[in-house]
């Protein structure tokens, strides 16, 4: 399997706990070749967003990313109504594929007050840098850009 970067935290349980407790809400977009899937990209289904979060595949297909996480996601949110397609952190490359950059945001407990500081002080600095590289992107360096 191709993996970039994630844990193994989608396990069966975690599986399991999503179709249990919110199956009307998610979104599996899977790729097939000779009948056994070789992909899948997961979504969930907001209010008026769809959110993508995890894709995964066992071949190297060119543009299958792209076809999974996007086109189709894309395609279901228009037929859903959807207003927002959010494709989630990271990745230059949805600029060029019609998505603006704009800020994750996250939430994590740090017991350790030490610790804590120093990745308070880290985020605050990066957040700066962030901002700086989201207004770049999104006015000269989006191709879809009015200015």
């Amino acid at each position: 399997m191709i993996v970039n970067g994630g844990g193994a935290y989608l396990n069966r349980d975690f599986f399991e706990l999503i179709s249990e407790n919110i199956s009307s809400k998610i979104l599996l977009i899977i790729a097939k070749k000779e009948g056994e899937i070789i992909a899948g990209a997961l979504n969930f289904i907001g209010e008026d967003t769809l959110y993508g979060r995890n894709w995964g595949s066992i071949l190297d297909i060119p543009f299958l990313h792209f076809e999974l996480c996007y086109y189709q996601a894309i395609d279901f949110a228009i037929q859903q109504k959807l207003k927002v397609v959010e494709a989630g952190a990271q990745g230059t490359h949805k600029i060029k594929r019609g998505y603006i950059a704009k800020p994750t945001y996250s939430y994590h407990f740090i017991p350790n007050n030490s610790f804590k500081n120093a990745i308070e002080n880290f985020t605050n600095f990066e957040s700066k840098e962030i901002f700086k590289q989201i207004e770049y992107i999104n006015t000269q360096g989006n191709p879809y850009s009015k200015s």
